[in-house]
C-alpha cells in the first residue's frame, strides 16, 4: 500500500502529467511531421495522463499480488475515467478533444474496446516497472526540495489551467457564434426562395438547388468551409439582384419591399458577424487548435473546420515571415 503524504500525491500527479506531454506530444510531433505541443493547457503537462497515473495506482493497491487483477481493476478504473473526463469535456466545451468513432466496439466514440485492454497493460507496466522506478527518484529527493518544486508547480499549473480554461470557453463560443450565423444565412436564403419564387421563379428549380447544395455539403463536409462560405453569400446576393430586377415596380415588391430589407440588413449582420469570430486570434486558442489536430465537433462540424484552417493558416504565415 502506498502511504505517500499529500504533497507527494500532487509531486506525482505532476511528474505524471509532464511524463505525459513528452510521450504524447512526441508520438503527434512523429505523426504529423511538425512540432506539436498536445493537450488542453499551453504548459508541459497532460492533467489527464496524471490523473489517470493516479488512477493506476489506487484502483491497483488491493491486487498488488495479482496481475489478473490489477489488470482488470485498470481496465475497469482507467476506462471509467476516460468516459467521464471525455463526456464532460464535450459537454462544456462542445468538442471533443479525442474521438474513437473509427474505431471497433467503440461506445459514443468516447471509449473503446482496444483503448480498454490497451489500459490494463498500461497499468500492469505503471505499478510494477515504471512507478517503482519513479517513486525511487521521489524518495531520493529531499522532502524541502520536493515540497518547493510541487508548490511553485501547482503555481504555474494553476494559473495555465485557468488562462487555457478561458481560452476553450471562449473557442466554444466562437462555434457558437459561427453556427449560428450560418443558419441565419441559410434562413434568409430559404425566404429569398420563397420570395422568389411569388415573382415567378420556377419553385421546383429552387429546391432541386437546395438539394444539390445539401448533397455537396455532405460529401465535401470538411474540404473547403470557407470557400462554401463565400459560395452561400454570393447565392444571396444573386437573390437580391434578381429580386430587384423581377420585382422593379411591381406591386409584390411594395409589399415585400419591408422584408426584403429586412433580410438585407439580417445578411449584412451575419456576414460580419461571421467575420469577426472566424478568426482566432487568441493565442491560446490558435495553440488549442494545433495541438489537437484529431479534436472534432459533431454539431460544429463546419465551423471547427474552418477555425483549424484558420489556426493552421495563421501559423504557417508565421513561420514564413521568420
Amino acid at each position: 500500500m502506498y502511504g505517500y503524504s499529500w504533497m507527494q500525491w500532487l509531486f506525482l500527479f505532476f511528474f505524471y502529467s509532464f511524463f505525459g506531454w513528452c510521450f504524447e506530444s512526441t508520438y503527434v510531433s512523429l505523426k504529423e511531421r511538425k512540432l506539436v505541443n498536445r493537450g488542453f493547457i499551453r504548459g508541459p503537462f497532460l492533467p489527464l495522463y496524471g490523473t489517470g497515473a493516479l488512477m493506476m495506482l489506487i484502483v491497483s493497491m488491493p491486487f498488488q499480488d495479482s496481475l489478473v487483477l490489477t489488470y482488470l481493476a485498470g481496465c475497469v478504473g482507467a476506462t471509467v475515467l476516460e468516459y467521464v473526463t471525455g463526456v464532460a469535456m464535450e459537454s462544456l466545451f462542445k468538442v471533443r478533444y479525442w474521438d474513437y468513432s473509427n474505431q471497433k466496439f467503440n461506445f459514443q466514440g468516447q471509449i473503446c474496446l482496444s483503448s480498454t485492454l490497451a489500459w490494463g497493460g498500461l497499468t500492469i507496466l505503471m505499478t510494477h516497472v515504471v512507478h517503482r522506478l519513479v517513486e525511487a527518484l521521489m524518495e531520493a529527493l529531499p522532502y524541502s526540495v520536493l515540497e518547493a518544486v510541487t508548490m511553485l508547480t501547482l503555481v504555474y499549473f494553476t494559473a495555465d489551467f485557468a488562462i487555457s480554461f478561458k481560452a476553450a470557453l471562449d473557442l466554444r463560443d466562437v462555434l457558437v457564434k459561427m453556427e449560428q450565423a450560418r443558419q441565419e444565412l441559410e434562413r434568409v436564403q430559404r425566404r429569398l426562395d420563397v420570395i422568389l419564387a411569388l415573382a415567378g421563379e420556377e419553385r421546383e428549380n429552387r429546391r432541386e438547388e437546395r438539394a444539390q447544395r445539401r448533397t455537396e455539403f455532405v460529401e465535401n463536409v470538411k474540404e473547403d468551409m470557407m470557400q462554401r462560405r463565400e459560395e452561400l453569400a454570393a447565392g444571396i446576393e444573386s437573390r437580391f439582384e434578381r429580386l430587384r430586377t423581377a420585382m422593379v415596380n411591381s406591386d409584390l415588391y411594395l409589399e415585400k419591399r419591408q422584408e426584403i430589407q429586412e433580410l438585407r440588413e439580417k445578411f449584412k449582420t451575419q456576414m460580419q458577424r461571421r467575420t469577426d469570430v472566424s478568426y482566432v486570434q487568441d493565442a491560446i486558442r490558435r495553440g488549442i487548435l494545433r495541438g489537437n489536430p484529431t479534436m472534432v465537433s459533431r454539431k460544429f462540424t463546419e465551423a471547427l473546420e474552418e477555425l483549424k484552417r484558420s489556426a493552421a493558416a495563421y501559423g504557417k504565415k508565421n513561420e514564413d515571415e521568420k
